[in-house]
């Protein structure tokens, strides 16, 4: 098991292989469906967003109300294929992390190798475990959207597992 501190640089991801498990520490960006929709359209009007996407991880996830303030529920990972659609935009900006299930299309993969990032699965069915692991959020934008809010997390040895990695490399498919 690997073990890694935020934020997720490019040499960082370089080094990483499909397959292998991983304990991230740092700040995760939360967002979904409808956040992603507006970020892009943010991005693609040249506004500012109210946070730094350069070497950031994104994890999609619509997570539960915590029973105590600036903690969360259950916070597990939604399937990534529904955001592939704006993820070149994103890994373009900087993005370097995504966290999810699912596999990605092709179009992400090659996005991925042009930019040097990397997609880790997190494990579906856990989403009271991986709550535990997230020690602090926070809205950060969009707040009208609920679950769907942009969320500033902060986990600890959040287990993840390198599905596909910069080199196009697909755990999915091995």
């Amino acid at each position: 098991m690997i073990k890694i501190e935020g934020p997720l640089t490019k040499k960082t991801s370089s080094g990483l292989k499909a397959g292998q498990e991983v304990l991230y520490t740092g700040e995760v960006i939360a967002a979904r469906d409808q956040a992603h929709k507006r970020i892009t359209a943010a991005l693609s009007s040249k506004k500012k967003i109210p946070f730094n996407l350069k070497d950031a991880v994104i994890y999609y996830v619509g997570p539960t109300p915590g029973r105590t303030k600036g903690r969360l529920g259950s916070a597990g990972p939604t399937t990534s294929s529904r955001m592939d659609a704006f993820t070149p935009a994103l890994l373009r900006s900087g993005l370097t992390g995504m966290i999810g299930k699912g596999n990605r299309s092709s179009e992400v993969v090659r996005a991925m190798k042009k930019y040097g990032a990397v997609y880790f699965a997190a494990i579906g069915g856990a989403a009271a475990y991986l709550g535990k692991r997230i020690e602090k959020a926070e809205v950060i934008a969009y707040p009208e959207l609920g679950a769907e809010a942009v969320r500033r997390l902060y986990v600890r040895d959040f287990p993840l597992i390198v599905a596909i990695d910069s080199r196009g490399r697909n755990a999915y498919k091995t």
